[in-house]
């Protein structure tokens, strides 16, 4: 069981990665509602 736990928290945090990383690099469609990214999602930029 403990095995399974630490298996099924490494995918959710791999994925937590992946979601940060594709929120980082788009912006919101609408202007006016930009949310403030953390400084250390900064980091994740591509461009």
């Amino acid at each position: 069981m403990k095995h399974m736990l630490l298996k099924l928290g490494s995918v959710f945090a791999s994925l937590a990665l992946m979601v940060t990383a594709l929120n980082v690099n788009t912006t919101c469609m609408l202007f006016v509602h930009q949310p403030k990214l953390p400084d250390n999602a900064r980091k994740l930029r591509q461009f």
